[in-house]
């Protein structure tokens, strides 16, 4: 099931890993689009690259990206994209982003691929069929307690306004982890959980582009994901903790003490 729309993502999210690729190191226009939120022309080649492939092979698909906003069309197939997570990594010639694109069907999270072509790393999953790094299947790490696992986080772009809640979990999650890393890319770090790379990860003030393929990758690796108050996650949602299903408890407790 999905093959089509697997294979075709998969070359959309090629492409716009060429475009990234060529562009790496050499980008001259960045813009802002807020205080510390950037867009740069890689993003908006890269975006354009996955539209047109995506609306050659899918015309009545709606489609929700970051840069263009939403094409609504079809309501119960959504195509979620990222056409650059890690803009400001990007920018900086620092090599940790990401393509990512999702397709939800009737409210469901069925396909997820997040590319990163600088290091040539591929992550996808289909939903009941496991997830894949290099065509490889991966799961969640088994570490089996917090003070034992290295997690990751990220900073919402309103952290320079009001940064005070968001340290506070900082330091509380520094104090009971092993080490705490912040890299740059929610989509990345998801599918690193899903690797087991990571055992955990913990972030808010997202949006639907951000995780919508990483945590479908998180799930179908067997680890957990939901959101701060523990409520199974959706890519609406505006705060996810997700983990192997061994320190996921541990996590939740100590972000809500």
């Amino acid at each position: 099931m999905w093959k089509e729309e697997l294979t075709v993502a998969r070359q959309a999210a090629e492409e716009a890993g060429k475009i990234l690729n060529d562009l790496f190191g050499r980008v001259k226009k960045v813009k802002k689009k807020g205080e510390i939120d950037i867009v740069t022309e890689a993003d908006l080649r890269s975006e354009e690259i996955i539209l047109d492939i995506l609306g050659r092979n899918f015309p009545n698909d709606s489609i929700i990206t970051e840069e263009a906003g939403e094409y609504r069309r079809l309501p119960e197939r959504v195509w979620i994209i990222d056409p650059l997570d890690g803009t400001t990594n990007f920018a900086h010639t620092f090599p940790f982003f990401a393509v990512s694109i999702a397709l939800e069907i009737k409210k469901e999270m069925v396909l997820g691929i997040v590319f990163n072509p600088c290091l040539e790393e591929h992550f996808e999953a289909v939903k009941g069929k496991g997830a894949f790094f290099n065509k490889n299947p991966i799961r969640v790490s088994r570490a089996r307690e917090l003070r034992e696992s290295l997690v990751a986080t990220g900073f919402p772009y309103s952290v320079y306004k009001d940064p005070q809640g968001v340290m506070e979990l900082l330091k509380k999650m520094v104090v009971h982890a092993q080490g705490v890393r912040r890299p740059g890319s929610a989509a990345i770090d998801l599918c690193y959980v899903a690797a087991g790379r990571l055992d955990g990860f913990w972030e808010e003030g997202l949006k639907p582009w951000d995780t919508a393929a990483g945590s479908l990758i998180v799930r179908e690796a067997g680890g957990r994901v939901s959101n701060y108050e523990g409520v199974p996650y959706t890519p609406y949602q505006e705060s996810i903790v997700a983990a192997n299903p061994y320190i996921y408890d541990a996590m939740m407790e100590v972000l809500n003490i």
